[in-house]
């Protein structure tokens, strides 16, 4: 029998991933089964947006599916290119990107949504239209590509991460979205290595914080049903 109750493909790359990432199994209070897509690059995936990518990310979410997890996520908001396809290949939920949870933050909130994004360059219309967002709803996206220990760290994939470092880059940024667009009604976090640093991102901003962690879990819930027990 397969413990692991969520399934999760991740990139052909090398970086730390602290508690809180997604490539950290310790962030879950519950078992997950990962599987790596050779040559999905970092590179291949944000820089290229490479449509050839498409079927090892098919063959990767068929395995996972033959081992029996229940549902079946990514671990780069990126990946959301391909949520369409590698949905349609398999019987069983798919959620590649926290983008997914647009539609749900903006009727929540009845605000513009900001989104903090691993390089806001390299995110175009086609990552939002392939997770049904609506045109219509307003999105204010900072990136962190410019920020220099992320960007060593996590795109450069130099090998080491000062997490300290990276946590002060994104309150800075944070802090200057929502000074920017004072109107937002919650924070969206695109990538898979930002989640670690969502309290502190809350703290500086004062919204509601979504990433990969709030979709997988409340994903996770619905596949594994809980019994409830207590007084009446």
């Amino acid at each position: 029998m397969v413990w692991e109750s969520i399934g999760i493909l991740i990139l052909d790359a090398a970086y730390p991933c602290i508690p809180g990432n997604v490539g950290n199994a310790s962030t879950y209070p519950f078992p997950v089964r990962y599987h790596q897509v050779e040559g999905a690059s970092i590179d291949r995936l944000l820089n290229q947006a490479d449509p050839a990518l498409v079927a090892p990310f098919i063959e990767g979410a068929r395995k996972l599916q033959a081992e029996g997890v229940k549902a079946i996520t990514g671990a780069c908001g990126f990946m959301a290119l391909f949520q369409r396809e590698v949905a349609a290949a398999v019987e069983i939920p798919v959620l590649l990107s926290p983008l997914l949870q647009i539609p749900f933050i903006a009727h929540i909130t009845g605000r513009p949504v900001g989104v903090i994004t691993a390089n806001a360059s390299r995110l175009t219309p086609a990552h939002f239209a392939a997770c049904g967002a609506d045109p219509k709803v307003a999105l204010h996206i900072a990136g962190m590509e410019d920020q220099p220990e992320f960007r060593s760290a996590i795109l450069e994939e130099k090998g080491t991460l000062d997490s300290a470092r990276i946590e002060e880059e994104i309150m800075t940024v944070a802090a200057d979205l929502v000074q920017r667009h004072p109107r937002i009604g919650a924070i969206l976090l695109e990538c898979s290595d930002l989640p670690p640093y969502a309290q502190a991102i809350q703290a500086v901003t004062g919204r509601p914080v979504f990433d990969f962690n709030s979709m997988i879990r409340h994903v996770e819930r619905a596949c594994v049903a809980c019994r409830y027990q207590g007084a009446m």
